[in-house]
């Protein structure tokens, strides 16, 4: 932020969370599902085996969780928060988060999906906007 300036934070609410995550779910699909065809012969990774089973697995569970994280950290947004100019930052200096609050910010995601969603559905009523995970890992998002 300009030190010789007043402004203003504005938090990104909600619906345009939402749409940012339709946006990253979207383009993850783009790419995983014809590499999951490619590679196993399924879409699904039901009843694999051996290589093929791991192949599914890394890329239905563990690519994603690499790639947002790496995106987090490099980028402070994933594709779909680029697009609405959104930005994860450190909730007391507003700027980059730290590699270790954008690991806890991916797993809080798990504590967010506790209680029918609630952690993510806590974002519209949040006075910073804030899901759960982001009140765990110390992080807000932002318009820059």
């Amino acid at each position: 932020m300009n030190s010789g300036s007043v402004n203003t934070v504005r938090y990104v609410g909600f619906w345009a969370r939402v749409f940012a995550s339709l946006v990253d779910t979207i383009l993850l699909l783009i790419v995983l599902l014809p590499l999951l065809f490619l590679l196993t012969g399924s879409w699904q990774g039901i009843e694999l085996s051996g290589f093929k089973l791991f192949v599914s697995i890394f890329l239905q569970y563990i690519f994603p969780i690499i790639a947002v994280i790496l995106f987090w950290v490099y980028r402070e947004a994933t594709p779909g928060k680029m697009l609405i100019k959104a930005h994860i930052v450190d909730v007391k200096t507003l700027q980059k988060p730290s590699t270790g609050q954008c690991i806890g910010r991916y797993f809080g995601y798990y504590v967010s999906t506790l209680a029918l969603f609630l952690g993510f559905i806590w974002v519209g009523f949040d006075k910073r906007k804030q899901g759960w995970h982001d009140k765990l890992a110390g992080t807000v998002v932002i318009y820059k």
